[in-house]
């Protein structure tokens, strides 16, 4: 279902406006709100967290201090914004009494003001990019919007019985699509699911549910096929570094210009692409111990505990920092992206995340690693189990692909059926519960 434009239009002055319906009110911010600025103590009044998702009771992750005197009073009814451009989209209605940091704006809005269209209005992209060009700040990319330069930006306004009209037209519609959106996400999670179960019974279990089975002696191995090895990693590499702590790599000196240190965070994705900081080529050659090859394990060892990295072939000249360890396959025995997948699948990372429980580090270390069960099937069943691997997996990353793609169409579709709305492009006065309205080009 299309919905249709008003009969008849003005031109409302501002760009991030354009043309609006003719009967509705363009006035200044300020008109329509009051800055409610009183200070409180989250003693008095509940911490409240102004999110992407809206105002809501102070969450877990949020950065908690001692100045809880120190607060912004909010009341049921009121539209909190957070001025920081490095917040942009945090804002929405409050639904209860409570109090906010004070890098929050809070608008007390006037009489005839309907706060569900409002929480739609001052929520939207065009309105947030409205918000952030008025801001001023010293940082290029970290900048505040105060009070005194919002209430100068111009809105449009219906009246209060219109408001309420879209304002239950948005809910509808919006709920609709978080719908589609929730089931989409909900897809997305367990084919990530499927994908590390496919992976993990591949290399644990085989390819063929007719092969029979043998107890592999380790509790969180299991049974594993029974012409399988099993074999601690320590046995089927070499090891191309003493340790992880204390190495000479933290004396290294930071230059402009020179060799790759390799860092954790490419581990994590898999991507050697970018370094963390460069070496000089005389320290680099006092480190050939450390030297990064094609085809090396990487390990992380802090952090993000265990993840392992296979080195490409056309990885920079670079060595590795303290967070990492490295290893080589002895390839007569195992392929090195055999032994990368192995470490990634989760049994392994089960087992690498209770190692590292009550170290003082909270870290791994050579001991564990090397004390790692790997089921070992033969060289050429490796490689069949890898092209196995690689098949499933990119039929299930093709499907991911494409769910991601339909949450990115939904959610621009939302937000261009939200402003399109709240700006008076559509019409949607006595729509009836049809069909998803259609936006217009």
């Amino acid at each position: 279902m299309s919905l249709p434009r008003y009969p008849e239009y003005k031109d409302s002055g501002v760009a991030w406006l354009g043309e609006v319906p003719a009967h509705w009110d363009v006035r200044r911010l300020g008109f329509f709100f009051e800055e409610r600025r009183q200070k409180v103590s989250d003693m008095d009044y509940p911490a409240l967290s102004v999110t992407k998702g809206g105002v809501v009771p102070q969450l877990e992750t949020a950065a908690k201090t001692d100045d809880g005197d120190n607060r912004k009073l909010v009341c049921a009814g009121d539209f909190v914004i957070n001025s920081r451009s490095d917040r942009k989209g945090s804002a929405g209605a409050a639904r209860q009494d409570g109090s906010v940091s004070l890098i929050c704006t809070v608008l007390r809005p006037a009489p005839g003001i309907n706060i569900d269209f409002i929480h739609h209005l001052l929520r939207s992209v065009s309105f947030q990019e409205e918000f952030y060009r008025y801001g001023k700040g010293i940082v290029a990319d970290l900048w505040s919007t105060n009070y005194s330069e919002m209430r100068n930006i111009l809105l449009a306004l219906p009246s209060q019985p219109e408001q309420g009209v879209i304002a239950a037209f948005l809910d509808r519609e919006t709920a609709k699509i978080d719908a589609l959106l929730a089931e989409q996400e909900k897809l997305i999670a367990l084919l990530a699911e499927k994908r590390q179960a496919t992976i993990s019974h591949a290399v644990t279990k085989g390819l063929n549910p007719d092969a029979p089975m043998k107890d592999s002696g380790v509790a969180w191995l299991g049974e594993v096929p029974a012409h399988w090895k099993v074999a601690r990693m320590k046995h089927i590499v070499h090891e191309g570094i003493a340790g992880p702590y204390g190495s000479s790599l933290t004396k290294a000196m930071y230059v402009a210009s020179g060799y790759r240190v390799y860092g954790q965070q490419q581990v994590i994705p898999n991507d050697f692409s970018v370094g963390d900081y460069y070496i000089s080529e005389d320290k680099f050659s006092e480190m050939t111990r450390y030297l990064v090859r094609p085809n090396d394990i990487l390990i992380s060892v802090m952090g993000t505990i265990g993840r392992a990295a296979l080195v490409p072939a056309d990885v920079e000249p670079g060595v590795i920092n303290p967070r990492l360890v490295l290893y080589r396959a002895k390839e007569r025995v195992i392929a090195p992206r055999y032994l990368q997948v192995f470490i990634n699948n989760p049994t392994s990372q089960r087992y690498f995340s209770l190692a590292a429980q009550g170290t003082t580090m909270e870290g791994l270390n050579m001991v564990s690693i090397g004390e790692l069960h790997i089921s070992l099937p033969s060289l050429d069943e490796q490689h069949e189990i890898l092209e196995f691997i690689d098949g499933e997996t990119a039929h299930l990353d093709a499907l991911t692909t494409e769910a991601t793609r339909a949450i990115t169409l939904l959610k621009e579709r939302r937000s261009a059926l939200i402003a399109a709305a709240v700006t008076g492009k559509i019409d949607v006065r006595g729509v009836a519960e049809l069909a998803p309205a259609a936006v217009p080009a």
